[in-house]
């Protein structure tokens, strides 16, 4: 099974996600790891979630 970044949604495996990685430090997760689909994402002052239409939602 392919997993993906949750950041820029390309296959996790392929090419250089230091950025990425770095932008999620700060930044929620914009698509789902597991499906590579844009995410509904809600910011709080207290964190974050977000919603997969197949996987359901993410919290952090």
């Amino acid at each position: 099974m392919t997993s993906y970044c949750d950041h820029c949604g390309r296959p996790a495996d392929e090419g250089d996600h230091a950025p990425c990685l770095a932008a999620r430090a700060m930044e929620p997760p914009r698509y789902c790891a597991r499906c590579r689909r844009r995410m509904v994402v809600q910011v709080t002052p207290r964190g974050w979630s977000a919603r997969c239409a197949e996987h359901g939602p993410l919290s952090g």
